[in-house]
């Protein structure tokens, strides 16, 4: 499923138009990455949390010449399911 597909799935179960469904989506997807850029977290019971974590620095290989490069830290998302979530999958 992609972006419009979802959007068309929302529209459909909320009997809402597409462009209100968008509307809503992308007003989802900002307010995530909004708080995920103040280092906050997103939960959402029985779906899952939205959370940053931090990658320390590491040294890693050039693929195509296999010299050694340093990789910088860096702020990641991450996603940890809910326990709904994953009965649903299984």
């Amino acid at each position: 499923m992609n972006k419009t597909d979802l959007i068309e799935h929302i529209a459909k179960q909320a009997d809402i138009s597409k462009a209100a469904a968008t509307r809503a989506l992308e007003a989802l997807i900002g307010g995530v990455k909004s708080t995920l850029r103040k280092n906050g977290s997103v939960s959402l019971v029985g779906f899952g949390t939205f959370a940053v974590t931090k990658r320390a620095a590491r040294s890693g290989r050039n693929p195509r010449t296999g010299a050694a490069i340093k990789i910088k830290a860096a702020k990641v998302p991450k996603f940890r399911p809910g326990k709904a979530l994953k009965d649903a999958v299984n």
